[in-house]
Order: structure tokens, then sequence, then C-alpha cells
């Protein structure tokens, strides 16, 4: 207290300020003149000194009110802020980076900081991710500077290297930072926390403010429990990776097992066929490998040989494949690496393989960067390679490479069955066909048996009626000549010309009668020959001939024949002659009894049927077809008659099996028929039958029937 020596004070009054007995002032009022204070100015100012107590009393009271309510808002602040945080955290489980934003804003928002920085920790490098309240130069600084080894001139790298809250009351002050920072965003006071998780360094999170100065533990407080969310956070994301990593494994592994097992399943319906069990394999190998391409080549014969090929989007790697069925085994491409090596080849960035050169013939249209080529190994040697191929630098894991050699021996299993399937086909065939030829031998003999016969009874016939049928032949010519010889003496005799004219006519009716003697003998004589010849199974003399004109003569000699057997026999012929047939090496008059027997047995046929038809609708046609087919020649006869019932065209090429009268047929025709074009000419007779409609007997003979037949 001090006073004026202009004014000297004379009389002074104090009064305590008393707050329960407590002194916390004193009121003091003083006079220029020596008058004591009386009673009632000491009750007035007693009463001053309560008012002031009070006063003071109230500005306590309101400060503390103040206090309390700047903590309580502050507490209110930091429970919403951590409730908003841990508000993104349960909505962002897979992502953690929405969590460290949201940290960087309530941080520099409670702790009025002038920022907030976030780093992650890999174990050895430094991860920027985020910041608050910084512009994008300084975001750009970082991220050019980071990811970094830690080291003292950061407030992260201090955190990092002693694992504890890193306090610089000024930057500048500390001469191991760097205070380019500090100087160039005008910070002086920092606070380092570290992320902990059970001792183990995550990250740290960074806080800066304009002023030096010691920083509040209240503050540090805060930001450890902030470093607490982040750790729970990363935690959650971590177990949610675990979890979905988890349960990809087991989706894979389950997609991985569906599809061995379909492979095998085509494995079980293939037992006759690889092909199918290897399509199989590329589309689901690449499917499950997540590949562009598929293929697979099969070694043989020195080469790698296309086997097959599968898509996704780009089918020029598998196009390329297809028109080029065989490729070289050199190191330039992964399927030949694999075929030298004998193991499974992994090329990571094709880009990057000097060896690589297959791709340089197909241009920039393909775009293939990382391979993996598997073997199939067949007893120990490589028989074919699967091939993978992506577009992108994504190397195979090891689970699918090994899905790929589960693949590769499945493919080995697939080929392995279908040898074994073909090798007891072949045995089966082999069989089958000793069995036939048995059969066949069995029926050969039968029928040289019969033959055998037949040919001791055309020989006897041949014997009994030669002779008469000769006298027959000889005397019905030489009465023909008779004749001639008295219509000549009938010339010169003086005769009536009623009685001329009567034996004119006997002549010529008897003349008439003897030329159908010597027509039927000489039948009879043909018919003779030809049991002989089929009983000897001779043949005439071969030479090239046309076959469209023996067709168009066998017609038409069938047809005239038919007509002059048969009053009022109509019938419609349709030719079809390749001009390009040619010729062909044969017995033409062999063939020509064929056709004309297949063409008698077509008119026999629309003849029965017409027969059976009621009304005028039926209209029987026979057509005759001619085709060249290059080393051979087609020959077609089809008629719309009766048609040839199963029971009875199992039959048909037996000796003497007939299904006409026995006035009509011998039942050797067709049976001649096959002879002479399977045993005489080496071709084959085959026929199509639709009981009720139609009959078609299809020949084919090679140029060289004769010969060959030989």
């Amino acid at each position: 207290m001090s006073f004026s020596t202009r004014s000297p004070i004379r009389s002074i009054l104090a009064v305590p300020l008393l707050r329960e007995n407590e002194l916390i002032g004193v009121f003091v009022m003083a006079r220029d003149e020596p008058q004591p204070f009386a009673d009632p100015e000491i009750a007035l100012v007693t009463t001053f000194a309560d008012q002031a107590v009070i006063a003071i009393e109230n500005v306590r009271l309101f400060d503390e009110v103040q206090a309390r309510n700047r903590e309580v808002t502050q507490a209110l602040e930091q429970q919403q802020a951590t409730s908003e945080i841990l508000r993104v955290i349960s909505t962002s489980p897979t992502d953690v980076q929405p969590v460290f934003e949201a940290i960087v804003r309530s941080v520099v928002s409670l702790c009025d900081s002038l920022f907030a920085n976030v780093f992650r920790f890999d174990g050895e490098l430094l991860h920027y991710v985020a910041s608050h309240n910084v512009g994008p130069s300084y975001v750009e600084m970082l991220q050019s500077k980071y990811p970094m080894r830690p080291d003292v001139s950061q407030v992260s790298g201090r955190v990092i290297i002693t694992k504890s809250v890193v306090r610089l009351d000024d930057a500048l002050a500390d001469p191991d930072y760097d205070h380019r920072f500090a100087l160039a965003m005008k910070w002086r006071r920092m606070l380092g926390v570290p992320m902990l998780r059970q001792g183990e360094l995550l990250g740290v999170i960074v806080v800066g403010w304009a002023e030096a100065g010691p920083i509040p533990k209240g503050q540090e407080e805060l930001l450890m429990q902030f470093a607490d969310q982040a750790v729970i956070a990363i935690e959650n994301t971590r177990l949610f990776e675990e979890v979905q990593a988890k349960t990809r494994d087991l989706e894979e592994a389950l997609a991985f097992q569906k599809g061995t097992s379909e492979v095998l399943e085509v494995i079980g319906r293939s037992a006759s066929d690889s092909q199918p069990v290897l399509d199989a394999i590329v589309g689901t190998a690449a499917d499950l490998c997540r590949a562009e391409v598929a293929i697979v080549r099969l070694l043989k014969e020195g080469g790698l040989h296309h086997a097959a090929a599968w898509t996704r989007s780009d089918s020029t790697l598998a196009d390329y494949s297809r028109q080029n069925p065989v490729l070289p085994i050199d190191r330039s491409t992964v399927s030949g690496r694999v075929a030298i090596e004998g193991r499974a080849v992994h090329i990571h960035n094709i880009a990057a393989d000097a060896e690589y050169t297959f791709l340089d013939s197909l241009g920039e249209s393909v775009s293939v960067s990382s391979a993996l080529g598997v073997p199939l190994l067949q007893d120990g040697k490589v028989a074919g390679i699967i091939v993978l191929l992506r577009k992108t630098v994504d190397p195979f894991t090891d689970r699918q490479i090994a899905l790929v050699q589960t693949f590769a021996d499945q493919a080995v299993i697939g080929m392995e069955n279908m040898r074994l399937f073909q090798e007891v086909q072949a045995r089966t065939e082999e069989l089958s066909r000793s069995l036939e030829e048995l059969r066949t031998a069995q029926d050969r003999l039968i029928q040289t048996e019969k033959l055998a016969s037949l040919g001791q009874l055309t020989a006897g016939i041949a014997h009994e009626i030669k002779n008469p049928l000769n006298f027959v032949n000889n005397f019905s010519a030489l009465s023909i000549e008779l004749i001639e010889d008295l219509r000549r003496a009938l010339d010169v005799a003086a005769v009536e010309d009623v009685v001329n004219a009567e034996i004119e006519e006997l002549a010529s009716m008897l003349k008439s009668n003897l030329e159908k003697v010597v027509q039927h003998g000489k039948r009879a004589d043909s018919i003779v020959k030809n049991m002989l010849l089929h009983s000897r199974q001779g043949s005439g003399e071969h030479r090239p001939a046309d076959i469209n004109a023996i067709v168009e003569e066998s017609l038409n000699l069938a047809y005239h024949g038919a007509r002059a057997e048969k009053q009022g026999f109509n019938i419609t012929l349709e030719k079809s002659l390749d001009p390009t047939a040619g010729e062909i090496d044969l017995y033409p008059q062999e063939i020509t009894r064929v056709l004309l027997n297949l063409i008698s047995n077509g008119f026999y046929a629309t003849t029965k049927r017409a027969a059976s038809e009621l009304g005028n609708s039926y209209e029987p046609i026979l057509a005759a077809v001619t085709r060249n087919l290059g080393d051979s020649v087609e020959i077609i006869i089809r008629d719309n008659g009766t048609g040839i019932p199963p029971e009875v065209k199992e039959k048909m090429f037996n000796p003497f099996f007939t299904t006409k009268p026995a006035v009509e047929g011998t039942g050797l025709g067709l049976s001649l028929s096959h002879d002479i074009i399977v045993k005489q000419h080496a071709g084959s007779i085959e026929i199509d039958s639709e009981p009720g409609r139609c009959t078609e007997f299809r020949i084919r003979l090679p140029r060289n029937a004769a010969v060959a037949a030989r």
C-alpha cells in the first residue's frame, strides 16, 4: 500500500473481509483529518466489507462453475469424438483409412492444435496415411518423403525408436529435429504418441501447436485414447481380413475340390476318349486359377502337338495354338521348357525373361505377362504340358500350381484310360474278327459243300441235257433253213394261189415257232452255263470300260426284255449318270449280269406293289445313279417297290435263298452278284430298304477293280 504525500492521512479504518472466518482481504478507509470514525461509519464500512466478501464469493463460484462447465464441455466433446471414431470403426471393418481421418480431425478440434498426422509402421518403414489442417503442398511433401526409415530428425521416428511418447516443447530448440518442417509449417510444440498392440508398434499419431511451451497432461492422455482407438481399428481390420482370407481360402478349396470332382466325373464318362477330359481340364483350370488362356499340348514325334485350348476373352493365342498344331521343343515357350526340364515352369513376368520369344511373332495384339507350365508325367516321362497364361503381371500362387498339377495327373489318368480302353477294344475287335472269320469259314465251308453238290448236279445236268439241247438247237436251226428251201421249191412248182397262200402262212408260223425254240434253247443253254460258272467261280476277260455306258445298256436290255416278256409292263426310268464317272478296269459281262439282276428284281418289286395298290395313285419308278468318288465309282439302283423286310435282308446273298415262287427264281442271282462285286472286283454292295416303300442297292467299285481283286 502506498500513500500520497500531498494529503497526509490522520485517521485510518481497516475492516477485515472474512469468509467463514477466513481472511480473504481488508477494507481500508482513511481521512486527512484527525477525526475518529464513528460507530455508524464503522458499521457501514463493515456492511460494505461483508458485501465485498459476497461479491468475491460470487466471482469465485462463477469461475468454478465456468471451469466446471468447460471441463464438462471438454468431456462431452471428447466423448462425442470417441463415439464418432467408434462409429467409424464399426462402419468400416474392412478399411482403417476413414478411422485415421476421423482421429486427426478430432485431435485438431479437441487439442486446439495446428495440425495432426498419422503414420503406419510395417516393422521396417514408416508410411504416411492421414493429415488434417494442412495444405496440399504439405501433403505432397509427405507423400514424396514417405515411406522412410524412422530416425531422430522426426517426432514419428523418435516414437518408433523409443517405443514411447515423445514431447518437444520447442522444436526449434531441439538440435536433432529437422527444423525445415517446423519453419515451413510454423509450428513449435509437438507431441508424438505410439500405437501399440501388445508391445508391437503399429504406428504413430503426431500433433503440433504454433506456440512453444510444455504440453498439458490432459492433451497427452487424450492423444493416448485416440491411439488406443486407432489400434482397435487396425486390429478389427486385421481380424476381418483374416476372417475374409480364411473364408476365401475355404471357398477356393471348395471350388478346387468341385473342379477336380467334375474332371473325375468326365474321366469316368469318357473312358474311350481323352479329348473331353482335356477340354474339361483347360476350362476348369483357367477358371479356378483366373487365367485368360489355357492350352494342353502333347509331346509326341519330337514335337508339341496341340490337344485342347480354352480362352476367357482374347482368343488370339488359342487360335494360334489350333492353327499351329505342332511347336518345336525349345526354350522360347513355356511348354518347350517344361518338356526340356521335366518339371513345372513358372514365369512371373514374361517381359523380364530374355529367353521367352514366342510372343514376338504375334505382335502387340497379344498381351501376356505371367505364365505357368505343368508337365503331364507318364511313367516318369513328360507326355504333355498344361499351360496357363495371364495378361497382367500376376504370379500364380502355390495352391494354384498344386491344383494344376492335380489336373495334370487327372489328364494322365484320362489318357491312360483311353490307351487301356483302346487296347481292350483292339483285342475285342481282333477276337470279333477271328470269330467272324471262323463263322465265315464255316459258312464258306457249308456253301462250298453245297456248291460242290451243285457242281456235280450241274455236271450231270450238262451231260444229260447238253446233247438233247444241242440236238434241239441244231435241228431247229436246220429246220428254219429247210423252210426256206421249201419256199423256194414252192415258188418253182405250179400251185394254186389259195394253196400257196395257205402253205406260206403255215411256213411262216412254223418258222416263228422254230425261232422261239432256238431262242429258248439258247436261254436254257445260258442257264446251264451260268450254273457251271457259279459252281466253278470262273470269270471272263477284264478291260477298261465306261461305267455309264454299261449302266445305260443294262437299263435298256432289262426294260425291253421285261416289256417283251410281260404284256402291259410299264415303269418310269430315271437316270442320273455322272459324266465324270469315266472308265473302270472290270469284267464288263459280269457287271452287266449284276446290273441286269438288280434291275430285274426292281421291276419285279414294282410290279408286285402295283398289283397290290388300289386305284391309279401308284407310279412305278426305278432310278439308276452313278457318282465319281475319285479312286472309286458308286452305282445306285433304287426302286419304289415292295421293299425288303429285315429278316429277308439278312439272307439275301445266301445261295438258293429266294422269296420268289419256284418257277420264277432259283435263289442264285444275288449270290452271284455278291461274288462278282466283292470277289471279282474287290468292291462292296450294300442294301437300304424300307418295307412297303423302296429298296436301294449301292455298289462301289475301285478304279482298278479287276487288278485289286487279283
